[in-house]
């Protein structure tokens, strides 16, 4: 996969039990010759968890990206007509994400850089990652599922018995869904079976 040119803004929100698995995905976009701005939401920027250090993973993203992560309204921003991007991924898209894109609500550093991606008639790829996918959060996906210029990375239930409304992307698909999104296009299936 060439992206040589390409640029891409890549945002991070806060499902802390699944952050560190972008980190894999980063690497191969950074490989491809994509430039790619990193933006996260003000709980990846603020907090570590169990799962992950903050520290660790602010530095090992910027390291990636060789810039630095914008973590703020103001530097959100930028993504409007100064410095547009091809295309914007947003990977974890948690819940409370999708809910405030699907609704008109940018009041963090990735919703807004995401609002000035689609303003400017460029595509958003999301990697869902809800626990209420199935539950109160599945009209606000079907809304986005059928919003213009949004994608969707294929996702599906990641344990069906013990979190029944739990669903999550199969980041293993992320290239090719993002090569379909550049085109304009949402690939197929969008909704998959996980592999356990």
């Amino acid at each position: 996969m060439d992206l040589t040119g390409k640029k891409i803004g890549f945002g991070i929100t806060g499902s802390f039990c699944t952050v560190l698995d972008i980190i894999e995905p980063l690497k191969i976009l950074k490989s491809s010759g994509a430039e790619i701005f990193p933006v996260v939401s003000e709980n990846v920027f603020k907090y570590s968890s169990r799962f992950h250090d903050r520290d660790s993973f602010i530095s090992e993203v910027e390291e990636i990206c060789e810039r630095e992560i914008i973590s703020t309204i103001n530097g959100a921003e930028t993504f409007g007509p100064d410095n547009p991007m091809d295309i914007m991924i947003i990977a974890p898209a948690t819940g409370n994400t999708i809910a405030k894109l699907a609704n008109g609500i940018s009041d963090g550093a990735v919703l807004l850089a995401a609002k000035a991606t689609l303003r400017n008639g460029s595509p958003i790829l999301l990697a869902l990652y809800s626990n209420d996918a199935l539950g109160m959060n599945g009209i606000n996906i079907l809304k986005l599922y059928n919003t213009k210029n949004i994608f969707f990375v294929p996702f599906g239930q990641d344990n069906p018995i013990k979190k029944p409304t739990s669903m999550t992307a199969d980041l293993s698909q992320l290239n090719e869904s993002l090569l379909c999104a550049l085109e304009k296009k949402q690939i197929q299936p969008s909704i998959i079976i996980h592999k356990s």
